[in-house]
């Protein structure tokens, strides 16, 4: 990454405060730009506004659940090609089916590994300006 070219930007998105704070915690002190929403709907809000490199999407939150989220995000309305990995406590048969029906690149289960969780940004930022 050259000093002019700005870090990847990442959206974490879950209800819970901890699980936003070590995601944010982990992909910031890996060289990444973080940014947080507590909802689906906040995230929609924000990325109209603000483009991103990645989103990190919870499936169970209020106002609008993680599934909505990431179609939102797909629609004509905001648009974006950005990767989205939906990450959820959620492991039931068909789970991850419908993650990637609503448009998403990966599906995790909670808990993920620091890590993991690194790799796995950096891969799908590469080429978005992803830290060394």
């Amino acid at each position: 990454m050259t000093d002019t070219e700005a870090p990847p930007r990442v959206l974490v998105v879950d209800d819970a405060a901890t699980v936003r704070l070590y995601h944010s915690s982990l992909l910031t002190e890996a060289g990444f730009q973080v940014d947080e929403s507590a909802n689906g709907l906040e995230a929609v809000e924000v990325a109209t506004a603000v483009p991103y490199d990645l989103f990190l999407v919870d499936v169970n939150m209020p106002k609008m659940n993680g599934y909505t989220c990431v179609e939102a995000l797909r629609s004509d309305t905001v648009g974006t090609d950005a990767p989205v990995v939906m990450i959820s406590t959620e492991d039931r048969p068909g789970d991850a089916d419908r993650a990637y029906a609503a448009g998403a690149n990966l599906y995790l289960v909670k808990p993920v590994g620091g890590e993991r969780l690194i790799r796995i940004a950096s891969m799908l930022t590469a080429g978005r300006g992803a830290p060394a």
